[in-house]
């Protein structure tokens, strides 16, 4: 009798450690869409990383100044900085982008089937295959726990193990690859990406993800694997901008100057400014031709920033309000440039606050009503965040 108690309470433990993650999450959404701070859930984490790369990529110009670095690391570290930039934007755009419905739903639907099937399935399995008279098999055994008592590294161990006995698993391969690069084997993931693109096919995202795993393993220097990667990339989608960026990259690295001057000026060409890559693009434009860059929007010190990097979720969400509220209330009294109301409209937004995105975006019309360029780019952006 024992024994069935405790597999009733293994397998209620299974699913409460996959449901309250889910009410943790529909919770996040829904303090969202009443206008309240939702944390991570609204990407303002997010945002806070794109500050804390922009204040890296700042201090490593001074060092560069400073001679406290040659020319050959600063090129690497940058190099690097900008990856995760990218990333970061792709990553709060992605977020921006999924609609709150779609997730809820997804979310209802998930939990249902956890109260439903994780014990009807668990019981199924065990009565069908479990031998609780088998001896001690301890790595195996580990290998094949339930998915939610196993750390990152062997659950790498478990679908390697997989991959090895099914190499033409061409899912399997992509779903690895960017695991690879989180845990920080970026040669493994190169050749991961290299495998779900044999099995599976040629796609932008693969294609980029390879060339940027071969750049990481490279460090930071773009290799003609990968130089080929991003141009395959940009053969798929002549607009993606991830490959485009890498590609510039690649030119300035070999000193191509004029080609990549004019890769990196269409680069910019119409980019959103408010984007965390724009400023890494103009320094590398003012870099190759000798001019100062664009200044940059106004934004947090470093010694803000060192202590947002610092803050518990709740308190950085905080501080970040407080500027936001900063640069609205300026904006309401003194106005400024498209690119500060943009910066302001899409602020709101990521903090879950469509109303004040709206208002905002009503009060920037009305600011800039004699330029319409910077109209046009106003109601891109609206559309863009589906205000």
């Amino acid at each position: 009798m024992m024994f069935w108690i405790s597999i009733a309470a293994l397998t209620a433990a299974a699913a409460l450690s996959v449901l309250m993650p889910l009410a943790r999450t529909r919770q996040s959404l829904a303090l969202s869409s009443d206008g309240g701070p939702a944390g991570a859930a609204t990407g303002v984490p997010l945002d806070a990383d794109v500050e804390v790369y922009r204040a890296q990529l700042d201090e490593l110009e001074r060092d560069l100044e400073r001679g406290l670095i040659n020319k050959a690391d600063h090129a690497s570290a940058r190099t690097e900085i900008a990856r995760r930039l990218l990333a970061a934007e792709e990553e709060r755009t992605r977020r921006l982008q999924t609609p709150e419905r779609s997730v809820g739903r997804s979310r209802r639907l998930a939990t249902l089937a956890v109260i439903a099937l994780v014990p009807l399935l668990s019981l199924g399995l065990y009565l069908t295959l479990g031998s609780p008279d088998l001896p001690d098999q301890p790595l195996l055994a580990r290998l094949e726990a339930p998915v939610e008592n196993q750390s990152v590294d062997q659950l790498v161990a478990r679908v390697e193990r997989h991959l090895s006995q099914n190499p033409q698993d061409g899912k399997g391969w992509d779903v690895v690859a960017p695991v690879y690069m989180r845990i920080g084997r970026p040669e493994d993931a190169a050749r991961a990406y290299g495998n779900s693109i044999r099995l599976l096919g040629e796609t932008e995202g693969r294609l980029t993800s390879q060339g940027e795993a071969l750049t990481v393993a490279n460090n930071g220097i773009i290799s003609a694997a990968a130089q080929q990667a991003f141009e395959a990339a940009v053969r798929l989608d002549p607009q993606a901008i991830k490959p485009r960026f890498f590609l510039a990259l690649a030119l300035t690295q070999d000193g191509s100057r004029d080609a990549a001057v004019a890769a990196w000026t269409r680069l910019l060409d119409g980019a959103d400014e408010t984007a965390a890559w724009v400023p890494v693009a103009r320094q590398h434009l003012a870099d190759l031709t000798g001019t100062a860059p664009a200044p940059a929007l106004p934004g947090p010190d470093a010694a803000q920033v060192d202590a947002a990097s610092r803050m518990t979720t709740g308190d950085r969400t905080a501080m970040i309000e407080g500027m936001v509220a900063g640069l609205d209330e300026r904006l309401r009294s003194e106005g400024g440039s498209a690119e500060e109301w943009q910066r302001l409209i899409r602020a709101q937004a990521v903090l879950g606050r469509a109303d004040a995105a709206r208002e905002a975006a009503d009060l920037a019309r009305t600011a800039l009503v004699d330029n319409q360029e910077a109209l046009a780019q106003i109601n891109a952006l609206v559309a863009e965040l589906g205000l």
